[in-house]
């Protein structure tokens, strides 16, 4: 009997053991291929939109350009917490989206600024609403692949992420509408969307925080 107990006890205990690494590993491979498709996707995004704006000069696509660049970048502190199975590395994550967020609506803002104290031509039109279109379903798809992973696996890393670059889908349709106001004759348009796009950023920003903070507490 008490060796009955004793072998089933270690056999379960073997089975338990085996199935939380077994889900560890699971979880972290499919984080980092969650966090690598991502990038890809908002890389190919923001090369689209520099080599339009390189031709086209407008600070409304910039704002979504370098934001989109820096959205791309918080893969790197998500790749790495998947990849160490480390749930303070991912809360850290989280709070470097939140930062990358904040970084971008400055750099944002003060281009904004700059081009309203110094204007300047925007050029090509229909290649920046394009580009505006691009932002848009660039955005849509990265959200929905860290959404989806980020409830799957419980990240409020990868969810805060993935609201973050829904939010963005919408940011690029303000360079479509910059493309439009500034082809109606209100050029002047085009950076002040550019602060508007700012100050979305910095909401964003906001919401982002209160994602990852919230997830700190007991249960995390």
């Amino acid at each position: 009997m008490s060796h009955h107990a004793h072998a089933h006890h270690h056999g379960h205990g073997h089975g338990h053991s085996h199935g939380l690494v077994h889900d560890s590993i699971k979880r972290s491979r499919e984080g980092l291929r969650t966090v690598a498709l991502a990038l890809a996707v908002l890389g190919a995004t923001a090369l689209a939109q520099a080599a339009v704006f390189a031709a086209s000069g407008s600070v409304a696509l910039l704002a979504d350009l370098v934001h989109n660049a820096g959205d791309a970048a918080t893969a790197i502190p998500l790749g790495i917490a998947f990849a160490l199975r480390s749930a303070t590395a991912e809360r850290r994550a989280g709070l470097a989206v939140v930062a990358a967020i904040l970084i971008s609506a400055c750099v944002a803002g003060i281009e904004s600024v700059v081009r309203l104290l110094d204007p300047s031509g925007v050029d090509h039109l229909g290649a920046l609403a394009a580009a505006g279109v691009i932002g848009f379903a660039g955005n849509t798809a990265a959200a929905a692949i860290r959404t989806r992973a980020g409830r799957r696996l419980d990240s409020a890393a990868l969810v805060a992420d993935g609201d973050h670059a829904r939010a963005d889908a919408y940011v690029s349709l303000g360079v479509v509408a910059s493309a439009v106001v500034v082809a109606l004759g209100v050029p002047v348009a085009d950076p002040l969307i550019g602060l508007a796009i700012t100050a979305l950023i910095l909401r964003i920003t906001w919401a982002s925080w209160r994602t990852v903070r919230g997830h700190d507490g007991p249960g995390t």
